[in-house]
């Protein structure tokens, strides 16, 4: 199929047919939202394996969404052309995505083989969300694309890991053949519409502070993360796919915080007294987590602008309507 032109400007594409896998999960519901409201007809698929029909239900009132269940570890029929897809699918917080250690796999290698060879049929770019996962335990304090990364592919990790680091192959392969391939490398993510019960450090700790529970850091909580708020990150993913950037791009927040810092922010503003436990730090768990934007500076024009302070704010208070008894409850019955 032939390549087709696109500005560089991401507002300038205008009605665009996109396919969006994931799209009912914590990032992917943002980037359906934005992409809707730029114009664009929008695929949802996603197999509700992590994602929520509350994120989208809005947009599924109007008639440029559709929502298809579907798990992209078997073939997808499409009819019709295709201009884009963002590959969103697999669960990424660590509990959610060990749970089934084999779907996350296939989901990363299998899946993403099967809406590349739909991409290589229908002529559609095709963006991978990445993660910075294929680095690992990094030996290195600043991780740039270039880093090959430390993962071990005996551990409970490994099925994220290492199927992320798979999939990033096939996009290189796939790319060679002609297809238009986008892979962002994504750094520790946060916001609104994050579940409660995710299990990822943000929202563990927000929800634990809001409920009174004790906040459990793993190991002594020197370990750091890199926080990007979700609005931040959909910005970065909407420019690399309008882009020419060729190979991995890490988007992310350069900005570098101790766990405990994040605790002890989280107790400040909820206003909590919830106490802190130490728990053994799980096996393989990144000691240190700081991506260099330097590509994504260059090439897409790219940095975050949301301080974690203000990021938290949101997400606090949408978790403060989340876990309302009367909410908590209806959402249970439900």
């Amino acid at each position: 199929m032939p390549r087709k032109e696109r500005p560089q400007d991401p507002s300038a594409q205008t009605g665009r047919r996109i396919l969006l896998t994931g799209g009912a999960g914590f990032v992917g519901s943002h980037l359906a939202e934005r992409l809707v409201r730029e114009g664009h007809e929008v695929i949802c698929v996603d197999n509700l394996q992590t994602g929520r029909l509350a994120n989208v239900a809005p947009l599924m009132q109007g008639p440029r969404f559709r929502f298809l269940r579907h798990d992209i570890t078997q073939p997808l029929a499409i009819d019709g052309p295709l201009d884009e897809i963002w590959n969103l699918a697999c669960a990424a917080s660590p509990p959610l995505y060990q749970a089934d250690p084999l779907h996350t796999f296939r989901t990363c290698v299998q899946g993403s083989q099967n809406l590349l060879e739909l991409a290589r049929e229908t002529g559609a770019r095709i963006l991978q969300a990445s993660t910075s996962e294929v680095y690992g335990d990094p030996e290195v304090k600043l991780q740039a694309e270039s880093y090959k990364g430390s993962v071990n592919t005996w551990g409970p990790r490994a099925c994220y890991d290492e199927g992320k680091r798979a999939a990033e192959t096939l996009f290189y392969e796939y790319g060679r053949l002609g297809v238009e391939v986008r892979v962002a490398r994504i750094f520790n993510t946060y916001g609104p519409r994050m579940s409660p019960e995710d299990g990822r450090v943000v929202s563990n700790f927000v929800r634990q502070a809001l409920t009174g529970e004790a906040l459990t850091i793993y190991g002594e909580g020197q370990q750091t993360r890199s926080f990007c708020y979700v609005d931040d990150l959909v910005e970065g993913l909407a420019r690399l796919m309008a882009s020419d950037a060729n190979g991995p791009v890490n988007l992310g927040n350069p900005g570098e915080f101790t766990i405990r810092e994040l605790a002890d922010l989280v107790l400040e503003m909820t206003g909590s007294d919830s106490a802190v436990v130490q728990r053994p730090l799980p096996q393989d768990d990144p000691r240190q987590r700081r991506p260099d934007i330097g590509r994504a500076r260059e090439l897409l024009g790219w940095e975050p602008r949301v301080p974690l302070r203000e990021g938290l704010s949101r997400t606090i208070a949408q978790f403060r309507e989340e876990l309302a008894p009367g909410r908590r409850q209806a959402a249970q019955a439900g």
